[in-house]
């Protein structure tokens, strides 16, 4: 049976394995802030109801310039989307009928995207899934004859990311081998700015960066996200996009969330603390873990041929759990957790504890 490709949006999940959605659930097949949208937002929304009835900036301010103050770019760098789906697919478009690389297991959208527009891929796998240890040999070998190179860093589902030293090194190959790279940086927010590979742009016209507002702040239903790259690329892009495209909401909402200094500071270090906290617990109960550095993580239970058994018996008792079937190298054999409430996570903890002690 073919189960949802992405997180979120359990009532599908429940419906499609026909078990009955239990009273009360917990989503942790979803990654964002569980805090909710930073306090300004809730504050200032009897404002932001007047915008409803305006038409939007078409360029997307004023999210457009507090993109590019926040990053230190300039605005003809920036290109807005809605939602990094949107990036995602614009970005697709462009590579229509070339060849691009994926490294999995990883972000199922780029291969979505990418088959969408007939684009050649090529599929390589990590070296190991629990330190996501990319292949570079294969890689720079297979980038002499590919357009683009996608990475997600860190990457999705297993939260790892990539030595800087290994990033910079296929940068420079794929410079001499003319080879685009897309670094997906939906999840960089929960690490550091100094992680980022946003500043080596300026020399390197052939990378592009992707991210999203949506796990930081919160505001997966405003759909927003954005790409800096060299303008060349922005322009051809921006071209493609539809007439107002960012709304108006979204755009102010973009903009406040960006000076959110204290809250981003704050959600980095509650994540940490939970992620720290629920791989010893896992690893006491045997199970395998990944070297996440984000807000969620993967695992792998001790008996693995149990892992569809393990995940009906989560679903039943009202805790949903990211499936990994749609994940090449996974296979199922693998689930992510998004890092919520302590509350939630000790119910969690305490009902897989059960669990695997009786299986």
């Amino acid at each position: 049976m073919s189960l949802p490709n992405h997180g979120a949006n359990p009532h599908r999940l429940y419906e499609q394995l026909a078990i009955k959605e239990p009273a009360q659930i917990i989503d942790f097949s979803e990654n964002v802030n569980p805090e909710g949208p930073p306090i300004s937002i809730k504050e200032n929304w009897s404002n932001l109801l007047s915008l409803i009835s305006r038409y939007p900036d078409p360029q997307g301010q004023p999210f457009l310039s507090a993109v590019a103050k926040y990053h230190d770019v300039r605005e003809e760098q920036v290109l807005l989307g809605n939602g990094a789906a949107e990036i995602f697919a614009l970005l697709a478009t462009w590579f229509q009928k070339k060849r691009a690389i994926i490294i999995h297991p990883t972000f199922s959208e780029y291969e979505a995207t990418l088959v969408a527009n007939n684009v050649e891929i090529i599929h390589l796998e990590v070296e190991n899934i629990l330190t996501w240890k990319l292949p570079i040999h294969q890689i720079v070998e297979e980038m002499q004859q590919a357009d683009v190179l996608y990475l997600c860093t860190p990457n999705n589902p297993t939260g790892v990311l990539p030595p800087k030293e290994e990033l910079l090194l296929l940068i420079e190959e794929a410079k001499k081998v003319n080879c685009n790279i897309v670094f997906d940086e939906a999840f960089i927010d929960w690490v550091d700015e100094g992680s980022s590979m946003i500043p080596y742009l300026e020399d390197n016209p052939h990378i592009i960066i992707v991210r999203s507002m949506t796990k930081m702040y919160a505001i997966a239903g405003v759909r927003l996200g954005y790409m800096i790259a060299s303008p060349s690329i922005t322009k051809i892009l921006q071209r493609k996009t539809s007439h107002w495209h960012i709304n108006g909401l979204a755009a102010v909402i973009g903009a406040t969330c960006l000076e959110e200094n204290e809250y981003r500071d704050a959600a980095i270090c509650y994540a940490r603390k939970r992620r720290e906290e629920f791989a010893t617990f896992l690893i006491q109960l045997g199970c395998k873990t990944t070297s996440s550095v984000t807000n969620y993580l993967s695992f792998q239970i001790p008996s693995p041929q149990d892992s569809q058994k393990f995940f009906h018996a989560m679903l039943e008792k009202g805790f949903v759990l990211r499936h990994t079937e749609n994940f090449r190298g996974m296979d199922g054999k693998w689930f992510r957790v998004g890092m919520k409430k302590e509350q939630a996570m000790k119910a969690l903890q305490k009902e897989m504890t059960s669990w695997l002690k009786q299986n």
